[in-house]
């Protein structure tokens, strides 16, 4: 009986997923260190319908073709960092952000920035210096005796960029500052980029989510 266009690919679809699932078993057992298992033997096999074309000896009929698999994507194959360096560019992110929001009002301007020195590019850092020392936020600091401290963590990875090498996170820096003044606390999204110079990363812009350079 001649199939319908409709049941040819309905056939063909069951016949692919079948032969995905095989490979996928196959990989798995493989991994495992494990052998596929054998197959019942023939007696305990339920009966099943002669698959054999008449006319055609059974020994000339081919085999199914097996699905072609593949171990886990080597994603880090198609990025300009290695896994070393996502780990230390992540690492570099978090120490800064802890930096950055960790001082104290007896700290002059070029004490906190020598603070997070060596993870930040002298043209950002000039730009976070200038921030802090502001003359209207240096003094209000210096009134309230403000003490900061916080840490930031990673949501998400924002963007990637080459030549430099970089990478732009998402960061969640909490920070909490006590004073004379009731205990504040904040929990603000930021993006840091950091970039790859000498072996070693170094943040190069943080702006506060959706707002603009902090």
């Amino acid at each position: 009986m001649d199939l319908t266009p409709g049941r040819q690919r309905l056939v063909f679809v069951v016949i692919v997923l079948a032969l995905a699932g095989l490979g996928i078993y196959l990989l798995n057992a493989r991994e495992h260190g494990g052998t596929p298992a054998a197959a019942p033997p023939a007696s305990t096999a339920a009966p099943s319908v002669s698959t054999t074309t008449p006319g055609i000896p059974p020994s000339s009929i081919p085999a199914p073709t097996p699905v072609s698999t593949v171990g886990g994507a080597e994603i880090y194959q198609w990025l300009p960092f290695t896994p070393a360096d996502l780990t230390a560019a992540a690492q570099t992110t978090e120490s800064f952000a802890k930096d950055y929001v960790t001082w104290s009002y007896t700290e002059n301007t070029a004490a906190y920035g020598a603070t997070m020195s060596s993870l930040v590019n002298g043209k950002e850092l000039q730009v976070i210096e200038e921030g802090y020392g502001t003359p209207g936020v240096a003094s209000q600091r210096t009134a309230d005796k403000q003490v900061s401290t916080g840490s930031g963590t990673i949501d998400s990875i924002y963007a990637l960029g080459r030549n430099p090498t970089s990478i732009t996170f998402l960061v969640t820096i909490n920070q909490q500052v006590s004073s004379t003044q009731p205990t504040a606390t904040s929990a603000n999204q930021y993006s840091v980029t950091v970039v790859s110079s000498g072996g070693t990363w170094q943040v190069n812009d943080i702006e506060l989510s959706g707002l603009g350079n902090s």
